[in-house]
């Protein structure tokens, strides 16, 4: 009956990828590949060397990822859950949020419950929603969102597994939240050169591509984020298979277009 009630609260998954797929640049990179070796690593520290005796809590590991949307924060999860064979427990805040008092804390208390239960990699995109600052307590209202977070805070520290936060608004998490985080990862928003790999590692060397693409240029010329150009990717690959022709430049560029124009951002061919 528990875990008929978590489907409502959280999605399991496990992924098919591995480091290979990041595009990030080489310190970014590091700080993953540190996550996953502390994570391997927690048996031999805790029990093997002892340090399970100094510290009876807090000896799981947590991480923040933050950054502009699509620039590979929450595919750095799927990734670190992949590589270190766990299944990805994704907590859908929505569902996990109640109106009524005291709902909400319940509902987080099971989530931990059952990613201990089942040794999942926790994450929470969007965490500023869960995580924002504590406020003083002028209503009622305001001492039970308090309590909210004072409750995530203590399940954070007393979870044994890996917990990750996504957040493109780090200036809104509670001050406590950071000061207990194992690890925090600023996200850039990809260059030219960053994106310009982005578009070709995209490209499944079997689909059917013109050689006149410069992904060079594509990378050049329009500022979008990873997640963008998988979007401008994936709207040319229609087209081009409703067509029943090539991937060609055009139609990576007008699909380019279309998503700077999603987006906001300005745009420029050379």
């Amino acid at each position: 009956q528990l875990r008929h009630r978590l489907a409502e609260y959280a999605d399991r998954d496990v992924a098919e990828l591995r480091l290979d797929d990041l595009i990030l640049p080489p310190d970014i990179k590091k700080q993953i590949v540190e996550i996953i070796e502390a994570v391997s690593s927690q048996g031999v520290v805790f029990r093997d060397w002892g340090f399970g005796r100094k510290f009876n809590k807090g000896r799981g590991l947590s991480a923040l990822f933050d950054g502009e949307p699509g620039t590979g924060k929450t595919l750095s999860a799927e990734v670190i859950a992949a590589e270190l064979g766990l299944s990805l427990m994704r907590v859908n805040v929505a569902n996990v949020v109640s109106k009524y008092i005291g709902e909400t804390e319940k509902n987080l208390t099971r989530v931990f419950a059952e990613a201990r239960g089942s040794q999942s990699v926790l994450l929470f995109d969007e965490a500023d929603s869960l995580f924002s600052k504590r406020v003083e307590v002028k209503q009622a209202n305001d001492r039970f969102a308090n309590m909210e977070v004072n409750v995530l805070l203590q399940l954070i520290e007393r979870y044994d597994g890996l917990v990750l936060l996504t957040t493109n608004l780090k200036t809104s998490l509670d001050n406590a939240l950071e000061r207990r985080l194992s690890f925090k990862i600023n996200f850039p928003f990809p260059d030219a050169a960053m994106r310009a790999t982005i578009w070709r590692q995209l490209i499944p060397d079997t689909a059917p591509m013109s050689k006149d693409v410069d992904f060079d240029m594509l990378g050049e010329s329009f500022e979008l984020s990873g997640g963008s150009i998988k979007n401008a990717v994936l709207r040319a690959a229609y087209r081009a298979a409703a067509q029943h022709v090539e991937l060609g430049l055009d139609l990576f560029e007008e699909a380019a277009k279309r998503e700077c124009q999603a987006a906001g951002k300005l745009f420029r061919t050379v």
